[in-house]
């Protein structure tokens, strides 16, 4: 049996803000429902990714804007995900070279933390 993670909240404290962040820096936005007065669900999908974020209003979720900085994304470049982000406005971090990998991290708006992984190539190891 697979088990997949599809969606991960990401707590926010202006829904309209995080959505038009979200789209500056390439998040496809897959939904913006408002279910009734009070209750809106927002849901974005980075390019490529099998799993979404989700935001909005009325939602329940316990963790506070700008506590979130869990989220790991697997990039293919760490170059061009560090440009994509600069040209896109975003003051993110440089490369951080590591053995098991390239990392840039980033904030949203809020102050929720994002770490972007470029993997290492394997196949060279020796």
């Amino acid at each position: 049996m697979d088990w997949k993670i599809e969606l991960i909240f990401v707590p926010v404290t202006d829904v309209d803000r995080a959505k038009a962040f979200y789209v500056g820096i390439g998040f496809n936005a897959d939904h913006d429902h408002v279910v009734q007065e009070g209750l809106r669900f927002v849901q974005m999908t980075p390019p490529g990714s099998a799993c979404s974020i989700a935001f909005g209003e009325g939602l329940g979720v316990d963790l506070e804007p700008g506590q979130q900085n869990t989220i790991q994304v697997v990039v293919p470049d760490a170059d061009a995900a560090l440009a994509q982000l600069r040209d896109a406005g975003v003051e993110a971090d440089g490369v951080d070279e590591q053995a098991w990998g390239r990392f840039v991290t980033f904030d949203d708006p809020d102050g929720n933390t994002w770490t972007l992984q470029q993997m290492p190539d394997y196949s060279t190891a020796g």
